[in-house]
C-alpha cells in the first residue's frame, strides 16, 4: 500500500486540570513522531500490510522521522524541504483524553507533484491520501497526479477528510469535488455531518455515499465504533472497543490504518471496521498518534 501524506513533529501536553488564562497549568509533555498520514502507515504496519510513505519534512528532523518510520514498519520516501522546517502540531488533551490541535504545517504543506515518482506504485495494492493534501494548492495538484495514476492502474483509492476546520476553511463543495471518483472516504463524524448536511450519522454516511457515485464510506463515532454505508445504504457496524484512554491524539487515524491493512489481507467489511476499532482501542492507551514501540 502507498499512503501519501503529512509528517509531523507532535508536542502533546496532557493537563489534568482546564487550561488556565493568563497564568500556567501543569502538564506532562512529550514529543512524538506523527501527522495523519505516517501515522495510519505506521498502524497499517502494525496491523500486517506492507506500506510506503510519501512525505514531505524539513531538514531539521528528517533523520529522526526516517529511522521513526522504519522501526515502525514503514518504507518512508521522504522529501526534504530546505527552506520550512518539518510541520508541528501541539496537542493539548484534556482529562478525557480528548485533544484539540494547534497546527504549523510546515513542509507538509509543500508537497507537490515535484514529489512524485510513477515508480512509488510499484507492488502497491491500494492508495491512501490523507487529507491534509487537500488543504493547499500544491497537495491538491499531487493528491489528483496520484488518483489518476492510481486508477490508471486498477488500484483502489482512499481518502481522510482530516480535519473539519479546515475542511470548512477550503469549502465542502470544493473539497467533495477534488475526492470525486475516491473508492473510499473516512470521515469522523464531525466531518460526515459538515460534508453532507446531515447531522445523523448513518444518515450523513448514506448521503455522502450517495454523492461519491455509491462509494464506501466509513464514519468513524469515537466510543459509538463505526458504520459503513455503499450504495447510499449503511451496510455495516462495528461496535466500539473498551480501552482505558489517556490521548485521543491519532485514534482515527490507527482505525483508518487498521481498517486498510484488513482490506488489503481479503477482510470484508464488517471484519475490517472490526479491526479498525480495534486499532483505535489500541491508540488511545498511549501518548501520541503511533503504535507503542514492540518491548
Amino acid at each position: 500500500m502507498l499512503v501519501v501524506g503529512d509528517v509531523v513533529t507532535d508536542v502533546v501536553a496532557r493537563h489534568a486540570e482546564p487550561l488556565a488564562a493568563d497564568t500556567d497549568t501543569a502538564a506532562r509533555i512529550a514529543v512524538r513522531p506523527g501527522g495523519a498520514g505516517a501515522n495510519v502507515a505506521c498502524w497499517a504496519a502494525r496491523c500486517g500490510a506492507r506500506v510506503r510513505l510519501l512525505g514531505r519534512v524539513g531538514a531539521d528532523s528528517a533523520d529522526w522521522h526516517r529511522a521513526e518510520l522504519r522501526a515502525a514498519g514503514v518504507d518512508p520516501v521522504l522529501r526534504i524541504d530546505q527552506d520550512l522546517p518539518t510541520a508541528v502540531v501541539i496537542a493539548l488533551v484534556d482529562a478525557a483524553a480528548e485533544r484539540t490541535l494547534v497546527t504549523d504545517s510546515g513542509a507538509a504543506f509543500q508537497l507537490g507533484p515535484a514529489d512524485w515518482a510513477e515508480e512509488l506504485l510499484d507492488g502497491s495494492a491500494r492508495v491512501h491520501l490523507s487529507g491534509y493534501l487537500f488543504f493547499s494548492p500544491p497537495g491538491r495538484e499531487l493528491a489528483a497526479v496520484v488518483a489518476k495514476s492510481a486508477r490508471a492502474r486498477g488500484l483502489p483509492v482512499s481518502v481522510d477528510p482530516a480535519s473539519a476546520g479546515f475542511l470548512r476553511q477550503f469549502g465542502v463543495p470544493g473539497f467533495l469535488d477534488a475526492v470525486s471518483g475516491t473508492d473510499l472516504l473516512l470521515p469522523n463524524e464531525a466531518e460526515a455531518a459538515l460534508l453532507s448536511g446531515q447531522a445523523e450519522p448513518a444518515e450523513a454516511a448514506r448521503e455522502l455515499s450517495a454523492r461519491c457515485g455509491g462509494a464506501e464510506v466509513v464514519v468513524t463515532l469515537g466510543a459509538g465504533g463505526a458504520l459503513a454505508a455503499v450504495g447510499g445504504r449503511v451496510v455495516a457496524r462495528a461496535p466500539a472497543v473498551a480501552a482505558g484512554a489517556v490521548d485521543s491524539t491519532g485514534a482515527g487515524d490507527a482505525f483508518t490504518g487498521g481498517l486498510l491493512a484488513a482490506r488489503l489481507a481479503g477482510a470484508d467489511l464488517p471484519t475490517a471496521l472490526a479491526t479498525g476499532c480495534r486499532a483505535g482501542a489500541a491508540a488511545v492507551t498511549t501518548v501520541g498518534g503511533r503504535p507503542p514501540k514492540a518491548g
